[in-house]
């Protein structure tokens, strides 16, 4: 029968959950990294078996380690992440300039292809790549070295890549987000970058529609369909149907328009997923109610699922890599908060469950469909 994996990065460890195809009994493995902060689990699409984490800490600070059991067993690989690009400076909040460093990964983003072949978004915003595996990592320079790369700035988070998505049609073309600087595509596999971010707009920044500045949340993108991309930003939800070049508001009925995570729907791909919260200083739902808010129509029209979440006294968040999507045919979602729950819906989010509580804080959630 078919199997379900969700891995959970949490402030304080890895935890992996399995179930079976039914998804309504859960095993907790975990904690992994015991005391690590780990930004991001998650496995190849090639081989589900291939497992990638990015805990860090204070004392010790970044490792990657790698799995090849399913999380059974760990080891730590290559952790040389070298700047190759110009060191050079950004701007710091005041706008004065702030040299480059390397602070942690964010995300990691294995190719479909490939179980060796894994990009690492970083903090300072870069882009790296290893094709052994993790052992050895090489940045992709033409990002940082992007005429606009002074004028970066960083988010409430920090100055981090925290997105890449790899266009399954087309291997050169990726997508990166930059809080907060915004999108940026290469279609030349990372040699040449340019921002595309066209029709979005930040009040925030001295320039409400600069080509950079803009904090983007997070990015979402159906396989069937690379040309239409979905961003969840420091307010506004956004659409592109042309890959990115341009941009519009489809944030429509929603409650609020302020969130970080976005996923679309394995199977239909004008159905999206997001979680508002009440504002950018008040980062808990709106009234005290968690609600996963669906459009099946591609945006502007939102329904509240609440089947099962709390709908009174709930003051979590749910991060921007905390939500994913299983591919079994009756749909499942998931997410974590930072209030140590983790749900799933089994029926594309007609209603959730717990599948554990009392967790640290859920940093992200990524969920594999294990044959």
């Amino acid at each position: 029968m078919t199997g379900v994996r969700v891995l959970v990065g949490t402030r304080k460890g890895a935890f992996v959950l399995t179930s079976d195809g039914k998804r309504e009994s859960w095993n907790v493995s975990g904690p992994h990294f015991a005391g690590w902060e780990v930004y991001h689990v998650t496995g190849s699409p090639a081989d589900p078996d291939r497992l990638y984490a990015a805990p860090s800490g204070g004392w010790f600070g970044q490792v990657i380690q790698r799995s090849d059991d399913g999380g059974a067993t760990w080891e730590p690989v290559g952790n040389e992440f070298t700047y190759e690009g110009v060191p050079g400076t950004h701007q710091w909040y005041d706008g004065t300039p702030h040299p480059w460093e390397f602070a942690r990964v964010w995300h990691l983003e294995p190719t479909p292809s490939d179980p060796d072949t894994v990009y690492a978004g970083v903090e300072d915003a870069a882009l790296f790549r290893s094709a052994d595996g993790g052992r050895t990592w090489q940045e992709l320079p033409g990002l940082r070295e992007h005429g606009s790369g002074p004028h970066w700035q960083p988010g409430a988070g920090g100055m981090c890549l925290h997105t890449i998505l790899l266009d399954p049609r087309d291997p050169a073309r990726i997508h990166v987000a930059i809080s907060a600087a915004g999108v940026f595509r290469t279609d030349d596999t990372g040699k040449t970058w340019r921002a595309t971010n066209r029709g979005l707009k930040s009040e925030g920044i001295p320039d409400p529609d600069a080509e950079v500045g803009h904090c983007v949340h997070n990015l979402a993108m159906h396989p069937s369909r690379p040309d239409v991309l979905f961003m969840q930003k420091h307010w506004d939800v956004m659409r592109s149907d042309d890959g990115g070049d341009t941009w519009h508001d489809i944030g429509g009925n929603l409650p609020t328009d302020f969130g970080f995570p976005i996923s679309v729907h394995a199977h239909e791909p004008d159905t999206i997923y997001v979680v508002p919260i009440t504002s950018d200083s008040h980062h808990f739902p709106p009234e005290g109610r968690l609600r996963v808010y669906r459009s099946r129509a591609g945006g502007n029209e939102w329904e509240p699922l609440t089947t099962g979440l709390p709908q009174e006294n709930c003051y979590v968040n749910v991060l921007r890599d905390a939500m994913a999507i299983d591919t079994l045919d009756d749909c499942g979602v998931y997410f974590g908060t930072t209030g140590g729950q983790v749900y799933a819906s089994p029926d594309a989010g007609n209603t959730w469950a717990p599948i554990v509580r009392d967790l640290p804080a859920v940093l992200s959630v990524e969920v594999q469909t294990i044959p």
